[in-house]
């Protein structure tokens, strides 16, 4: 009777294990979301003193992860924008969105339209 016992627990054990793998390498499988924003500034010592450290702050707190913070632009057809580019990681459009419904984000509006002119989009990633 023992080994009955055991045999199923045993099952039900590498059942178990079995469903955790699988949502891992699905998890692994997810593509990221790339959020691009070109930002147009029109008071440079306050957006970088005012909105940078603490829009930063947000963003990585929401779960957002910095890949491009206005570097160099170099480009390869056409004119390259004049504004500064931002690219960002995230790990859904619902974590985009839910950041951007956030009192955190919606708090910094007031600072960011008086500062700066934004266009911003998300792109699908590939999963890898």
């Amino acid at each position: 009777m023992k080994t009955h016992y055991t045999i199923a627990l045993a099952m039900l054990a590498g059942f178990g294990l079995g469903t955790v793998a699988v949502q891992g390498l699905h998890a692994q499988t997810k593509a990221p979301v790339y959020q691009v924003t070109e930002v147009e500034i029109l008071n440079p010592d306050a957006y970088l003193k005012d909105y940078v450290p603490k829009a930063g702050a947000s963003i990585r707190a929401a779960g957002g992860k910095f890949l491009a913070l206005g570097g160099k632009t170099t480009a390869f057809d056409g004119e390259p924008p004049k504004s500064r580019i931002v690219i960002q990681q995230w790990d859904s459009i619902d974590q985009i969105k839910a950041y951007r419904e956030s009192a955190a984000f919606k708090e910094l509006l007031p600072i960011r339209d008086k500062l700066a002119k934004f266009r911003t989009y998300a792109v699908e990633g590939i999963a890898q």
